[in-house]
């Protein structure tokens, strides 16, 4: 059992020995970490006793909310039957095997094959390896070069980071490494001009027509992308833009990765976000939704011809201890098998996500200095703006947005910005009255935030 301690006592204990990800450590431990300690459905409690809103399922994750007291028993069982084994020197186990079976069922056809992993970026590295070693069997090495976009997100190990299009990220540790090219993302708002969405997107599709030529089709491995962006600011393409990737790719005979990791199990109200837009990528990456990140796990799911090319090679020469962790499968076995049966993903589809999608927008479009907002299912955004008329955004991108999230985390609502963009990603689980309490408090929130934009000029 963990020892009882004061909040201070956890604070001075965090700064003393926990560096946190993305975090400037001498700040935060100066202002002190929050100490959460228990969560419910979609709400969490700090150590001081503060009720709050999870508005991001974690880390866009925890689908089935928490508190989920089957999963825990379930995690119970297997650890006393079988707590470690792996899947190398030709062994399996029974979690596994039902998982990857069950998998199949919920996936698109064609998708047969999964490939363990123990998180997103551990999914995107693999499939950097597995696209490269599928052009490899095919006799045509030269193809390596994986395409990404600017201000997309796969994940933090060096070839997730690289492939990624987050500059700050680029700025550490000599990224990105060779092999990794970049478009631009297609943010209509930014960069859509005098174009209708539609129009823009069919044009910001061909910029990756463009890249794909300048280097050389005989070169290109892959495109890789989300089909909505995530940690870039939940940038949902138009319509039209996936449908002329997908033909720009066939046509070069480039292979499609579309990485899942946020829009998968059920976050668009499809169970992938590539079922959303109409199009088949012939790899996905998946994590976060696959246990509602109640343990790490996570996976490549391989289509019928990238499969068969890897399986007629031979050796994969890739692995980690975890793949296919027993535990941790017969968790995600249990979080898969009630996102199916209790119809949570068909739920978002047609009852909690539409309604989300209606009051988030009747909430912000309201406010004078938020605009584009945004959303599909339970994933939704908008961006705080300088000039409404005139689609100005403000000069130091994401002052703003740092300002806004930490007046609704003042409030026991936790949502994120990117930049200047706040995003919204709550559990699947949620309520028509939990969704009209959180935009309650945001209304809240926002109402604030824009005195205090004027308060210090910046309105």
């Amino acid at each position: 059992m963990q020892k009882q301690r004061t909040t201070s006592q956890w604070r001075e204990l965090d700064a003393a020995h926990h560096l946190h990800p993305f975090t400037d450590t001498a700040s935060l431990n100066q202002a002190g970490a929050r100490v959460m300690t228990r969560g419910e459905g979609i709400y969490l409690w700090d150590s001081d006793g503060n009720k709050i809103i999870d508005g991001m399922a974690g880390l866009w994750c925890v689908n089935v909310g928490y508190g989920r007291k089957d999963f825990a028993e379930v995690a119970r069982r297997q650890m006393e039957e079988l707590p470690f084994y792996n899947t190398f020197f030709k062994t399996t186990h029974p979690a596994v095997v039902e998982l990857s079976s069950l998998l199949a069922e919920v996936t698109p056809a064609g998708f047969e094959h999964v490939f363990y992993t123990n998180s997103g970026s551990e999914s995107v590295d693999t499939m950097i390896r597995m696209v490269r070693r599928y052009w490899d069997v095919q006799g045509k090495p030269e193809k390596k070069t994986l395409i990404g976009r600017w201000n997309g997100y796969h994940g933090s190990t060096i070839g997730g980071a690289s492939l990624g299009g987050m500059k700050y990220m680029h700025e550490q540790g000599d990224l990105p490494i060779p092999g990794m090219a970049h478009i631009e993302q297609p943010w209509w708002y930014k960069h859509g001009k005098d174009m209708t969405p539609d129009e823009f997107g069919v044009v910001a599709a061909r910029w990756l027509d463009e890249r794909i030529q300048e280097i050389g089709a005989d070169k290109v491995a892959a495109f890789v992308a989300e089909p909505i962006q995530g940690a870039g600011g939940v940038i949902i393409p138009p319509a039209t833009y996936w449908p002329e990737i997908e033909r720009i790719c066939r046509k070069h005979d480039v292979l499609i990765v579309a990485d899942e990791v946020i829009c998968g199990f059920g976050r668009t109200g499809e169970w992938f976000g590539h079922q959303h837009f109409g199009f088949q990528p012939d790899l996905f990456t998946a994590a976060k939704g696959l246990s509602s990140g109640y343990l790490p796990i996570g996976a490549v799911f391989v289509g019928k011809r990238v499969a068969e090319g890897l399986v007629a090679g031979g050796d994969f020469n890739h692995g980690f201890t975890y793949s296919g962790h027993p535990v941790c499968a017969a968790v995600a076995h249990a979080n898969v098998v009630a996102l199916r049966d209790e119809g949570i993903v068909q739920r978002v589809k047609d009852d909690i996500g539409p309604y989300m999608q209606k009051r988030w927008r009747e909430t912000f479009s309201q406010f004078e200095h938020v605009d584009d907002v945004r959303g599909v299912g339970l994933i939704q955004a908008f961006t705080l703006v300088k000039n409404k008329a005139k689609r100005e955004l403000f000069p130091d991108f994401g002052e703003v947005g740092t300002l806004c999230r930490d007046i609704f985390f003042r409030n026991n609502l936790i949502m994120r910005a990117c930049g200047d963009h706040i995003v919204c990603s709550p559990p699947l689980v949620m309520t028509r009255a939990e969704v009209d309490e959180m935009l309650g408090v945001a209304a809240r929130c926002l109402a604030e935030f824009e005195q205090a934009l004027k308060a210090r000029g910046l309105a």
